[in-house]
């Protein structure tokens, strides 16, 4: 497929886009893999399937999130408008509760009574352990230790839903490590056990069951941004960790060839550093957890330590469909470096009354530097992925204060 051959129908069977994504695991989850992808593909086409999770979004969730148009940092920038999709304003905090519930129901239908997941910032962690309360299956959480450290108040949340939450000691103690333990247990209790994978990377078919599910959040878009503004945006912006906040509001606008994609990276002390998680800015192709695309890896193929303020977007790889919207060109990757997003972080609170997650401030970072470069009329949306209780401690301390 060329990069504006429409209509966009990726992935293909084999869960390839273009030649990213795909599946490469051990046999053991070989049989898991194909059993779920026959699964989802039920669910696709079950009208009752469908109902139940629209009725859990609107009714548990809160959806639809509202449209919101951040109009003073918008006259102080004195170029582009900026508007905020308001994933914050879900239950849980963030957009992750909308794929969780959409595994989760998939997770009931295979009859799986226990669910695991990795996160890095917890919000995927808490998201995880709420649909667990909510449909009573057991779950385990898998947490990097230096993540634990940074997001305590998340770490309690899950654990006041009733999951049990593992930290890693291994590697950089970060999502990376979170998400290879979370893949030991998967392959030790396939059996009984359903990995609620918390982005759109791992083996076919995570990759487009995350994205699908998270894609009521561009679905929403669709009909709310001509109702505010007439017509669509003419830039979607979303920070890209993993990729599944950005791909949840990217994937209805594909065919949309007039708006432009953004995804923003985590730049952390500078690409030219060594010191960031920028893989799709400074990776490679190779083959990480379950699937091939861009990783930020040595010479020898050895996983590089990331750096990121944000727990997040502290990952080495990204969801291969993203490693195909840049390769094709239909979408542009930057880095935002830790000083921006912080920057971002305490305006977005100042000009507009939002407490931000620091993921999200890498967006809004980018938005800030473009906007007054651009006519006024030009309309920037930008995915709110998340709020910013989690990060206090993080902003705290770099700013040099105590909570």
């Amino acid at each position: 497929m060329k990069p504006n051959d429409l209509p966009y129908n990726l992935p293909d069977a084999g869960g390839h886009f273009g030649p990213y994504g795909g599946s490469f695991v051990s046999e053991t989850l070989s049989h898991a893999l194909d059993e779920l992808r026959r699964v989802y593909a039920e669910t696709q086409h079950d009208e009752a399937f469908q109902a139940e999770f629209h009725r859990e979004l609107k009714h548990f969730v809160g959806r639809p999130s509202p449209i919101y148009h951040a109009k003073r940092w918008s006259q102080d920038l004195g170029g582009a408008q900026i508007y905020f999709k308001r994933e914050d304003l879900n239950h849980t905090g963030a957009h992750k509760v909308n794929n969780t519930i959409g595994q989760a129901l998939v997770a009931r239908r295979m009859g799986k009574p226990r669910v695991i997941a990795e996160t890095g910032a917890g919000q995927h962690g808490v998201a995880t352990a709420t649909v667990a309360a909510r449909f009573g299956m057991r779950c385990t959480v898998y947490m990097g230790s230096t993540d634990i450290a940074r997001q305590s108040a998340n770490v309690y949340r899950m654990k006041l839903l009733g999951a049990e939450v593992v930290p890693v000691e291994s590697g950089s103690k970060t999502l990376k490590d979170a998400l290879n333990e979370a893949m030991r247990d998967w392959v030790t209790n396939v059996e009984d056990t359903f990995y609620i994978i918390g982005t759109v990377a791992g083996p076919h078919p995570y990759p487009m069951m995350v994205r699908d599910f998270n894609s009521v959040v561009g679905k929403e878009c669709l009909w709310q941004m001509p109702e505010m503004v007439g017509r669509h945006p003419d830039m979607v912006v979303a920070c890209v960790g993993g990729g599944s906040n950005a791909m949840g509001i990217f994937y209805d606008y594909i065919n949309e060839p007039g708006v432009a994609l953004v995804g923003v990276e985590a730049g952390g002390h500078g690409v030219d550093s060594g010191h960031h998680a920028a893989s799709l800015s400074a990776g490679s192709p190779g083959v990480l957890h379950g699937n091939r695309t861009y990783l930020l890896q040595d010479a020898d193929g050895q996983i590089r330590e990331t750096h990121s303020v944000s727990a997040g977007l502290d990952y080495p790889g990204v969801g291969p469909e993203h490693a195909w919207l840049k390769d094709s060109g239909r979408a542009q990757y930057v880095p935002i470096n830790d000083d921006e997003a912080l920057a971002a972080f305490h305006t977005c609170c100042r000009t507009e009354g939002i407490i931000p997650a620091l993921e999200t401030s890498h967006a809004l970072a980018y938005a800030a530097k473009v906007a007054p470069s651009l006519p006024k009329e030009t309309v920037i949306l930008v995915n709110l992925s998340g709020r910013g209780d989690k990060d206090m401690h993080t902003v705290a301390l770099a700013g040099g204060l105590s909570l």
